[in-house]
C-alpha cells in the first residue's frame, strides 16, 4: 500500500500531499482520491501535491487529480504540483495537463505561489 504523507501549512490554508511510488490504478490511487476527497470536504481550498516521489501516473491517477481540480476549481480553491520527474513533465505537457495544472521545480516555490 502506497502511504500519503500530509503536512499541513496552517497559517497559509495549504495542505501539502507527498504521495510515493507508482500509482497505476489500485489501492494507492483509490487512497490518494480519499485523501483528496477529506480535505475538499474539510473546505480546504490550497492543495499542493508533491510528487517528488511519484515515479509513475497512469490514465486513473491522472482522472483523480483532473476531477479533484474540478472541485476545488468549482469550490475557487487551488491545486497546484511541485517536483515533477522529466517522465511526469513529459506526460503533462501531452497530455496537455501541464495547460491545467501549475507545476513548480520546488516546494518553497509552490508553497510561496498560493500568496
Amino acid at each position: 500500500m502506497a502511504s500519503i504523507k500530509v503536512n499541513e501549512i496552517a497559517d497559509k490554508g495549504i495542505i501539502i500531499l507527498s504521495p510515493k511510488g507508482n500509482f497505476v490504478g489500485g489501492d494507492e490511487t483509490d487512497e490518494l482520491r480519499e485523501v483528496i476527497k477529506k480535505y475538499s470536504e474539510e473546505g480546504n481550498k490550497n492543495l499542493l501535491i508533491d510528487l517528488g516521489d511519484v515515479l509513475y501516473l497512469n490514465s486513473t491517477a491522472l482522472g483523480v487529480l483532473i476531477s479533484a481540480h474540478a472541485n476545488y476549481s468549482k469550490r475557487e480553491g487551488k491545486i497546484k504540483l511541485c517536483q515533477l520527474n522529466k517522465n511526469l513533465e513529459n506526460l503533462f505537457v501531452i497530455t496537455k495537463l501541464a495547460l491545467i495544472f501549475d507545476s513548480y521545480p520546488t516546494q518553497e516555490e509552490a508553497i510561496k505561489s498560493f500568496g
